[in-house]
């Protein structure tokens, strides 16, 4: 694929920089930055981190909720070639020592609000030179963020070609994160996404709904950046803020979860009534399957032609967009392959399954992953890759997504996707959020247990919800047991933590609640 000339390369920032100094590259609650001050904020960084050492190749952590100090130091470390390690400021010390010391990272850039967890485990981190604080005092033996940008010049930087990229660490949703090593970005994959996703080079506004630390957010920032758009960024996500964000810079383009647009569209309908999401051309949507019925209520609130679903994943990036007039046309589907994305369902031997039929998705192209950091090359079949999620195409070459390898239910030798059963209970009108997975029954092998929330001031019924279930589903597929919560253990980028829904019900802690057994 040939680049498409629209769409700036190396260095983009600074070419923005300098063709438009003026133009806002950043919007928070200190004010706006421009593209020139930014790109003169950035050499300054990356001349300090220079000057203590770092050299390309290097592994350098950063933490810290949104800010426009994060954005700096991404952009810094792909102007000199770190390999970037974002790590979620809501863990532990113990989990950020994991992946600080598993990342054999030398460098932590952090922000004050978490920096005391870092300052408990320093001494446990004898690979990390140097730590810089910013937001506030650095602790005993740190760097301030200011201090390390004053001996900085403001002139782009010239270093050596050395690997950057970065190492995103993954959800831990079955286990303990890994890193998964990912090379620079590639131009033809990057024009291939602003086609696909509809942007306009030098016309977006980009607001941050979900965490940078997050591979989606991380990826839908920067590609703005480097189309010249504007990032607006919320430092953590509000509801109703964001609605008032969105109508007060005239946002164009966003990547969400489908958590937060369920709190959007829960909000009180006085504050809907102010809504105005008439600038929003792509509402991009990740990180867990958008239920329809959810698809339908945001439609019907907020207006059609905008709402992009994507399938991607840390390790395989974006392989397909569903369009915005494809969303009530193709319920369940993600969409068609992004231009450049090959995408296969095989069966247990590595045979195309036919149309129709569920197997597991495999991809190809350049933005897929390298490999796990500590557990060799990604694991591959002909340069096919995959994350073990099951899905199956139509007659049109779209995908859908059954749902993981690992959260398949097996009941009485019947195959149950608990994704399905859960799209179906989303659709009730009680319910804000369920999860659903296997449990051990001596009958069955496993039975199908339903975790459900109900939605504010509504009581759930669960003869009702099994009625409902049973209108849509075989029996097989519906609940034997359920319980209820006030929430649901999510990861910030939506994910569900089923691993934990498990352990707690095989503890008795889950099963507090409804206690419908069939």
């Amino acid at each position: 694929m040939v680049a498409d000339p629209d769409v700036p390369v190396p260095d983009a920032l600074a070419a923005h920089a300098a063709a438009s100094p003026g133009r806002p590259a950043i919007i928070d609650e200190r004010g706006t930055l421009g593209f020139g001050e930014l790109n003169a904020m950035v050499n300054r960084l990356t001349h300090g981190l220079l000057g203590l050492g770092l050299r390309p190749g290097d592994r350098a952590v950063w933490c810290g909720p949104n800010s426009r100090e994060v954005v700096t130091f991404v952009h810094a470390a792909r102007k000199i070639q770190l390999m970037a390690v974002p790590l979620a400021y809501r863990f532990t010390a113990d989990e950020m020592r994991y992946v600080i010391a598993d990342s054999e990272a030398v460098l932590v850039v952090v922000d004050a609000e978490q920096a005391g967890r870092i300052a408990a485990i320093r001494a446990a981190l004898p690979a990390v030179r140097h730590v810089v604080v910013f937001g506030g005092e650095p602790f005993t033996g740190a760097l301030a963020w200011d201090d390390v940008l004053a001996v900085g010049a403001e002139g782009d930087p010239a270093v050596p070609a050395g690997p950057g990229g970065s190492m995103i660490y993954t959800s831990g949703t079955t286990g303990r994160p890994k890193g998964a090593l990912r090379g620079p970005v590639d131009p033809a994959m990057t024009a291939a996404m602003v086609h696909s996703l509809r942007l306009q080079p030098g016309n977006e506004v980009h607001l941050t709904t979900g965490p940078l630390y997050h591979s989606g957010p991380l990826v839908c920032a920067s590609l703005n950046h480097t189309l010249g758009g504007t990032v607006v960024l919320m430092r953590r996500f509000d509801a109703q803020r964001w609605l008032d964000l969105v109508r007060e810079h005239r946002v164009t383009n966003t990547f969400t979860a489908p958590t937060q647009l369920k709190r959007i569209v829960s909000l009180p309908a006085e504050v809907l009534m102010r809504a105005d999401l008439s600038s929003m051309r792509s509402l991009v949507v990740n990180a867990a399957p958008m239920p329809y019925a959810l698809k339908q209520e945001v439609i019907a609130r907020f207006g059609d032609g905008f709402l992009f679903e994507v399938y991607g994943s840390t390790e395989l990036g974006v392989a397909t967009v569903l369009a915005p007039e494809d969303q009530l046309r193709k319920p369940g589907s993600c969409g068609l392959p992004v231009p450049g994305v090959e995408v296969a369902v095989l069966d247990p031997d590595g045979t195309p399954v036919a149309v129709g039929v569920a197997g597991e998705l495999f991809v190809r192209s350049s933005a897929t992953y390298r490999g796990y950091h500590g557990h060799g090359p990604a694991v591959e079949r002909d340069g096919w890759k995959s994350v073990g999620d099951v899905g199956y195409l139509d007659e049109e070459g779209y995908l859908s997504i059954c749902d993981r390898l690992g959260d398949m239910i097996i009941t009485g030798g019947m195959n149950v996707y608990p994704a399905e059963v859960e799209a179906v209970l989303h659709a009730h009108p009680d319910v804000a959020d369920v999860a659903v997975f296997g449990v051990p029954s001596a009958e069955w092998g496993e039975s199908v247990h339903a975790v459900v929330v109900p939605r504010p001031g509504r009581t759930l019924d669960p003869d009702e919800l099994d009625r409902h279930v049973r209108r849509y589903l075989a029996g097989y597929k519906c609940p034997r047991t359920w319980s209820e919560r006030a929430t649901l253990p999510r990861t910030e980028s939506g994910k569900l933590l089923k691993r934990q829904l498990r352990s707690e019900h095989s503890a008795g802690q889950g099963n507090g609640g409804m206690g419908l057994t069939r």
